[in-house]
């Protein structure tokens, strides 16, 4: 292992400060082409001739291929420096992205660049959040969890109606293009600010035990009751992200909707925004009250609310908008708290297996999301109304399960 000499009191704080926001920057960029497929979803359906489970493994390979990939990735990062894993993984996305604009043509080729794509984010979301944490300690540590989510979330809204103008353009291959040139210069920031080295208050840390040994972060209850929320939020923010957009283009075809109201892509994108801004709210409102108590409230909310969007297509699709709006929102309040849960009860030596377990176990959810909603929709008929309420009410039943689960095994710990 490569050992830097530096401490972290050794650099101004300014110097810390952009390096985050170098990384955040790259991140963002990163992110910008993953939810290119969602937004534009209901094009592929159309398009691919896509039944409604088709378009949730579509969805869902991403997710699937990052929790094969993140676990050895991201626990290389407790021998390796970080860096070496986020350049491979922005290599990876930004191939993926070129791949689907110019050489995806139907079902089949596109879940394999999906796949791809995932494991290209393996190599980015952790490793890149993992640099951060490793330069920083204590509160100024969570701050920079906080800032790190919201820079990927914020990239997860803009990524809407980015890929709904691009589209208007000039096409899916436009949109999918600007994913991968972003991507590319994601690349170009690793290696010009990331470390080459590990840093020294590491070097006298347990050593990592065996690659894919996840047991020691097993016995470690209080990280393994965030995860374990994680994993529910994932599943819960994937398959709303996922299937926003054709949720709100549907009821807008069938219902109509008055003049005021924006494209689906830009109710989400918005949607996204607010989120980001209740992420870190969150987080600084966990410090003061408690994590656990915040993650119940936002678990619990966001289980109604996802019922609450299931019905509200039968109304209006003012209604089905502001009930997006509301859920999303709820998603997001417990974003920044859990994961910053997890990187805080973490072993300092075992971080990088920490993190991988909660990133493999999240997007775990995040698999099974869109794809439970992909299921449901195909029982009752994608342009069932009641299709909607059977899709999200999957969602608020695993969302409960998840709230009783975590506080279970925190009681435990």
């Amino acid at each position: 292992m490569i050992v830097s000499t530096s401490k972290p009191g050794d650099e101004p704080a300014m110097i810390a400060s952009r390096f985050v926001g170098a990384v955040v920057a790259a991140q963002v960029l990163a992110q910008i082409g993953t939810f290119t497929l969602p937004a534009l979803l209901p094009g592929f359906i159309t398009g691919w001739s896509l039944s409604a489970t088709e378009a949730g493994w579509l969805v869902g390979a991403y997710f699937a291929a990052y929790v094969v990939a993140v676990p050895v990735l991201v626990a290389l990062t407790d021998r390796v420096p970080a860096r070496r894993i986020y350049l491979f993984g922005t290599t990876l996305t930004a191939a993926a992205h070129l791949g689907f604009a110019l050489l995806a043509e139907g079902f089949w080729s596109g879940l394999a660049l999906r796949a791809v794509a995932g494991i290209g984010w393996a190599g980015c979301y952790m490793p890149g959040l993992k640099a951060i944490a490793d330069r920083l300690e204590g509160d100024a540590q969570s701050r920079a969890v906080s800032w790190h989510a919201a820079g990927v979330g914020i990239a997860g809204a803009v990524s809407f109606a980015i890929a709904g103008m691009l589209d208007a353009i000039g096409g899916p291959v436009l949109a999918f293009l600007l994913g991968a040139a972003a991507a590319a210069i994601a690349f170009g920031i690793g290696v010009a600010v990331m470390p080459r080295s590990v840093p020294l208050r590491l070097a006298d840390a347990p050593a990592p035990s065996a690659l894919l040994d996840f047991r020691p972060v097993f016995k470690n209850r209080a990280a393994m009751a965030w995860i374990a929320g994680y994993t529910v939020h994932t599943w819960e923010l994937a398959a709303l992200r996922a299937w926003a957009v054709t949720f709100l283009g549907l009821t807008i075809a069938r219902d109509g909707a008055p003049g005021w109201l924006p494209g689906p892509t830009i109710i989400f994108t918005v949607a996204g925004l607010v989120g980001i801004a209740v992420s870190i709210l969150g987080n600084e409102t966990a410090q003061r009250f408690g994590r656990a108590r915040v993650v119940a409230v936002a678990m619990g909310a966001a289980a109604v609310l996802a019922l609450v969007t299931g019905w509200s297509s039968m109304i209006s699709a003012p209604l089905a908008a502001i009930s997006v709006l509301l859920w999303n929102a709820a998603i997001y309040l417990d974003s920044s708290a859990l994961t910053a849960g997890t990187v805080q009860a973490a072993t300092p030596g075992r971080r990088g297996a920490t993190m991988g377990l909660h990133s493999m176990c999240g997007y775990a959810g995040g698999f099974f999301g869109p794809l439970g909603v992909g299921i449901a929709l195909d029982l009752a008929g994608p342009a069932s109304a009641f299709g909607w309420v059977l899709a999200f009410g999957h969602v608020a039943v695993v969302t409960l399960i998840g709230l009783v689960i975590l506080r279970r095994i925190g009681r435990g710990g």
